[in-house]
């Protein structure tokens, strides 16, 4: 995983942190073998090579530190930059910049691992689903539905229902080889089919919101 560390004058905050990826890797290696409840704060502090105090002192608790592996996992993929609208770029080169990390992410072991560990231990704790949820999907839905409303605002495409058309983006690039991966009956696409498979999901969601195709209905 990957957590963007800031850089600072502060002689003590490269290593502070450092301590804080390895804490992160170590949680998310942890989580995708033993499982949530059997993962303890203990263990992340031993597999990371740090203390139990040190693990406490960057997040409070195990659902906390659960959070922020998600996140960013999410944001290793995904920056939240990604989700901007930068003057001289395309509309479609930013719906093409969006799919390729979103397709890459829920295609990634990691995430495949992950959602497999969500169908098992989030149908028994409702709030650990909801922690989830909120820390990944929830978060790049929201992300996404602000774009596109630039996107509206901007008079590039017309889309009356942001939220909705996110929605439909990500289910899209999903498609049916993600649903085979989660299965454990299919293969992760080559680089060629998955770009093949982003370019045309991206082509229908431009024809769909295209300004002369929605005034047409």
């Amino acid at each position: 995983m990957s957590d963007n560390p800031v850089n600072t004058n502060s002689p003590g905050r490269p290593k502070d942190m450092a301590k804080r990826q390895a804490i992160l890797d170590a949680a998310q290696t942890l989580f995708l073998s033993n499982g949530y409840a059997s993962t303890s704060m203990d263990a992340v502090a031993l597999e990371a090579g740090v203390s139990k105090l040190t693990v406490y002192s960057h997040f409070t608790d195990k659902e906390t530190l659960f959070t922020a592996a998600v996140v960013a996992k999410c944001e290793e993929q995904l920056p939240v930059m990604y989700f901007e609208l930068p003057e001289g770029v395309s509309v479609e080169q930013v719906l093409l910049n969006i799919a390729r990390g979103f397709h890459q992410l829920i295609n990634s072991d990691e995430s495949v691992n992950l959602h497999r560990l969500m169908m098992t231990s989030g149908s028994q704790d409702s709030k650990l689903s909801q922690t989830f949820f909120e820390a990944g999907p929830m978060r790049m839905l929201q992300g996404m539905e602000r774009l596109l409303s630039k996107i509206d605002q901007s008079g590039a495409l017309h889309i009356e229902k942001p939220r909705i058309a996110a929605e439909h983006f990500f289910c899209l690039l999903k498609g049916t080889a993600n649903f085979c991966l989660l299965y454990g009956c299919g293969e992760r696409l080559s680089d060629a089919a998955a770009e093949e498979h982003v370019r045309e999901v991206v082509g229908l969601f431009m024809r769909a919101y295209r300004v002369e195709a929605v005034a047409s209905h």
